[in-house]
Formats: C-alpha cells, structure tokens, sequence
C-alpha cells in the first residue's frame, strides 16, 4: 500500500506521526481542503505527466492550472497528464494519493512557482485519505525536487 511505502519514507526522517488519514475522502484539491479545513490553493497537488518515456510529477498550489505554453517552454514537449491507469505503474502511487515522496526510480520530480507563496502546504501522503503539512523548505528536502518550474497559469494576482 502507497501510504505505508510514505509512512517509512517519513518514519526515517522522524516525521511518520505528521501525515494525517482521513475518515473521508483527500483525493481532489476540494475534498482535501474541505477534509483539513484549509483554503484549496494550500493543498500541494501532484500532477503526472508523461515526457517520452520520461515520467514527471509537478506539485503546484491547488488553485494553479498546467500553462501548455510555459510547460513546453519548460520541458520542450507538450503537457501529456498520464492516463489514470498507469499512474501506478509509473509514479509507484494510485491517483488521489500521488505525493512526491517515495516514488519509483526515475520518477522526475518538481515543484511549481505557484506555491512559494505559503508558508505551509498539504501533499497527499500515498492515499486518497491522507495528508502531511509541510513548510516549503522541508517540502523541497522530502520530496527531492530537481528544481523549481514555473509552468502554472490561474494563481497569480490580476494585475
């Protein structure tokens, strides 16, 4: 199971008591909000995309959209999401749960300008019922990003 594979991932670094589960469902920005009491955009969800034969996640706030324009500037390929069947065979976790923690080998992990805005976020933990609140520094230890993007759209204020 994804969120015991998280679970000793965090028991390592002494922070296995920080990931909360759920009675109800975290697998959706919404129901995750709704699940911590926390505004959407603070959840840190974690998209799957597939680059050639590359696999990469993008942990973006949750109000943020996936830019095709500055994905591709960024990756030089278009924004292809995983289809949902095979994000377990890539990522190592199923959809609702995808975090960037304890992955498969190869798994390309970054993280969006989008949430360098808050101090603390919410990635799911492995499980469509869990969640671990982390600053943004420990964000960028634990999930062991190769950099930081900025392919995000819908988050920045008008203006």
């Amino acid at each position: 199971m994804s969120i015991e594979k998280v679970r000793g991932y965090f028991r390592q670094a002494g922070l296995e008591d920080r990931i909360r589960e759920f009675d109800v469902s975290s697998a959706t920005v919404e129901l995750a909000a709704q699940a911590l009491g926390v505004e959407g955009c603070r959840i840190a969800k974690t998209l799957s995309f597939l680059l050639g034969d590359r696999c990469l996640l993008i942990v973006a706030a949750g109000d943020a959209k996936v830019d095709n324009g500055k994905y591709k500037k960024a990756f030089g390929g278009k924004a292809k999401m995983l289809p949902h069947d095979q994000v377990p065979a890539y990522v190592g976790h199923a959809v609702g749960g995808v975090c960037p923690f304890a992955v498969r080998e190869g798994v390309e992990v970054y993280l969006d300008e989008s949430l360098r805005r808050f101090e603390t976020v919410f990635p799911a933990a492995g499980s469509s019922n869990s969640a671990i609140e982390m600053t943004i520094p420990e964000l960028e230890q634990y999930a062991r990003p190769r950099g930081w993007v900025d392919v995000c759209k819908g988050w920045q204020p008008e203006g």
